[in-house]
C-alpha cells in the first residue's frame, strides 16, 4: 500500500511498480487515518509511508501502526535526509528509511528486501551516521578529564566567565585558565563555541 498525500507522487509509484513482475499496489491512501482503516483489512505486505502529511502522519502513525499491527513491515521514503529523523522513524517502528532523491533501483531493491523481512536505511544516511559515530569515538580518545576540568568545563559551558568560576571554586582566575588550557587540549577544542556544543551532545546541559 502506497501512502502518500500527493497525487502525483502515488501514480508516479503505482506505474512504477507496474513495470516490475514482482510488486503489486493493491491499496493508496492519502492520509494516516485511511491508511490504518485499511490496514485493518490485512494482506498488506509492505506500507510505502511518506513522513509529512496533513493529520496523522510521522512518528506518532508509525508508532500506531507498529502499536495495532506489531508485523507489519513499513518501508518510509521521506524527503527528509536527516540522519536523526531516520533514527527515529526506526525506533518509532519502521521496518526500513529511504529519502525521495534515491533511485529507482535503490527504492525497488529496498521494497524487495523489507518485503522479506529486512531492515534497511538510506545509504547516505547509512554513511553520515557512521561518519557521526567515528567522530564521537575520536572525542573519547582524549585522556580523560579530571574531577576539576569536568566541573570547570560544565561552568565554561553554562556560561560563566574565568572570574565567575575563579570566585565560585574559590580559586585563582590563572588556575582556572590553567584547567581551562588543559581541558580544551585534551578534548581538541579550540574556541567556548566547542565547548558548549560538547556539553549538549553529551547532555552534560540541556
Amino acid at each position: 500500500m502506497i501512502v502518500d498525500d500527493h497525487p502525483i507522487m502515488r501514480e508516479g509509484l503505482k506505474q512504477l511498480f507496474a513495470l516490475t513482475s514482482d510488486l503489486k499496489v493493491v491499496a493508496e491512501a492519502e492520509n494516516g487515518e485511511l491508511a490504518l482503516q485499511r490496514l485493518k483489512q490485512g494482506d498488506i505486505d509492505l506500507l510505502l509511508l511518506d513522513m509529512n502529511m496533513p493529520g496523522l502522519c510521522g512518528e506518532p502513525l508509525l508508532t500506531l501502526i507498529h502499536t495495532k499491527h506489531p508485523r507489519q513491515k513499513t518501508l518510509v521514503l521521506s524527503m527528509h535526509n536527516d540522519p536523526q529523523v531516520a533514527i527515529r522513524a526506526l525506533k518509532a517502528g519502521a521496518t526500513g528509511y529511504l529519502c525521495k532523491v534515491c533511485s529507482l533501483e535503490t527504492l525497488l531493491g529496498a521494497v524487495r528486501r523489507v518485503a522479506c523481512g529486512e531492515r534497511i536505511i538510506d545509504p547516505h544516511i547509512a554513511e553520515c551516521i557512521a561518519f557521526e559515530a567515528n567522530e564521537l569515538k575520536q572525542q573519547f580518545h582524549h585522556d580523560p578529564l579530571t574531577a576539576r576540568e569536568s566541573q570547570i568545563l560544565h561552568l565554561f559551558a553554562l556560561g560563566a566567565s574565568v572570574t565567575q568560576i575563579a570566585r565560585k571554586l574559590t580559586i585563582s582566575s590563572k588556575t582556572v585558565s590553567t584547567h581551562k588550557t588543559r581541558l580544551m587540549e585534551k578534548l581538541g577544542f579550540s574556541s567556548n563555541a566547542e565547548i558548549v556544543r560538547y556539553a549538549v551532545s553529551q547532555r552534560i546541559i540541556k
